[in-house]
């Protein structure tokens, strides 16, 4: 079989005639991280969000300020700025306008247009990886109202479930169903927190797995006898843990069998492969033994790889900055290492971060403040990393440091 072709930038000059320029649709912590990464290439850089002042937009050459899913929007600011690339982030975006510019010529979309369709909706990706690929996942089913959704639980997977809405971020609307008394919850949750108010929801049957991890998977331009051609690539497997469907933290590598590696990344190149284009994908997998099921894959950077911080000689972000520009990557490990997160704990705008200083001072830690412009309770302000030859002591050092930043309102100064 013909293997594809790498595509590959010239790159230029930063706000000049020859400069290469990205846009991000998305300019969260992880956008900002990948901007940085397109700067150091001399890669002139275009955030967009919601919100202003978001993240990337403070690092970005431009940042613009839309409604994402608004066709009409999102044309108009592609076509006025006229990227060469575009590089969707988030969930909420008008994909059908990103599959037409890709059609016209307009555009290149990272990975391709068609894989962020399918991946911004988690009915696509089920789909394609289970009924398409034949690839194991949990039983599921999708459901359009709360009786839809009981009659499912009660033909199909029964408790405990997990309910997600289709499209949605960072574990946000996603509840486990214990019993009939949560189902209702469970759909009003979904409803109030899926990024499109599309009504729609995807039943899971509960797998009982020992772990879950993420397998970053890097499809970029092959060296040597490769070269000019898209190789897939691995990083070393990433252990997680979830509360409420939220990444809390992360540590690389995770121990497992070579068994169930191997299926684990035979699994992720089938979906990546399908999907096609460059670029890093995030690709979540439940493992038993050596049994492995597809969870969801991210056609992007994972907030869970945020680990790779402290732990690749090419983080996830330079490598998916390298990857969609046709240059070759370097997936190996540097160190063992882990991250945890550090949420606001507060809803307050502007806030200020004590115990920072205290938190850095092990020379083997080190603390990511993402600038969001409003702190809530729940939402991820930062992280901490740590590295050690001991991933387990890594675990404790990042944790520790963690805890130890605290945001507050300015105001109590």
């Amino acid at each position: 079989m013909t293997q594809p072709q790498a595509q590959t930038c010239t790159l230029g000059t930063p706000l000049s005639p020859s400069a290469v320029r990205v846009m991000l649709l998305g300019a969260g912590e992880l956008g900002k991280e990948v901007l940085i990464a397109l700067q150091r290439l001399g890669v002139e850089t275009i955030a967009v969000d919601r919100y202003d002042h978001a993240p990337g937009q403070q690092v970005a050459h431009h940042s613009h300020t839309i409604a994402m899913n608004d066709p009409a929007q999102l044309r108009e600011l592609i076509l006025r700025e006229k990227p060469d690339l575009v590089v969707p982030e988030i969930e909420a975006i008008a994909t059908s306008v990103l599959e037409e510019l890709e059609a016209e010529g307009v555009v290149r979309v990272i990975p391709t247009a068609r894989a962020a369709r399918l991946t911004m909706d988690r009915e696509g990706i089920r789909r394609l990886a289970a009924e398409t690929l034949g690839l194991p996942t949990s039983p599921y089913r999708f459901c359009d109202s709360l009786q839809e959704l009981q009659a499912a639980i009660d033909e199909l997977t029964g408790y405990p479930c997990v309910v997600k809405p289709l499209m949605s971020s960072s574990g946000k609307g996603q509840s486990k169903i214990s019993g009939p008394a949560d189902v209702s919850k469970a759909w009003d949750y979904a409803m109030a927190a899926g990024r499109v108010a599309q009504g729609r929801v995807i039943v899971e049957g509960f797998i009982d797995f020992d772990y879950e991890i993420t397998q970053l998977t890097v499809r970029a331009a092959g060296q040597g006898n490769q070269a000019g051609q898209i190789v897939t690539h691995f990083c070393e497997p990433i252990g997680h843990v979830q509360v409420d469907g939220d990444y809390v933290e992360s540590w690389q590598p995770h121990r497992m069998p070579e068994s169930a590696l191997n299926k684990a990344r035979d699994i992720a190149k089938a979906v990546t492969d399908n999907l096609g284009g460059q670029g890093v994908f995030g690709v979540e997998l439940f493992v038993k033994g050596d049994q492995v099921w597809f969870s969801e894959v991210s056609p992007r950077p994972h907030d869970t790889g945020l680990v790779t911080l402290s732990t690749q000689h090419q983080s996830e972000f330079e490598l998916h900055a390298r990857a969609i520009l046709g240059l070759p990557v370097n997936t190996a490990l540097r160190s063992p290492g882990a991250s945890a997160v550090i949420y606001g704990g507060l809803d307050a705008q502007d806030v200020v971060f004590d115990g920072v200083a205290q938190a850095m001072n092990h020379p083997q830690v080190d603390i990511r403040l993402f600038g969001k412009p409003e702190s809530f309770v729940k939402r991820r302000m930062g992280v901490a990393v740590a590295w050690d030859a001991d991933e387990q002591q890594a675990r404790k050092l990042a944790k520790a440091a963690a805890a130890q930043v605290k945001p507050r309102a300015p105001q109590s100064a």
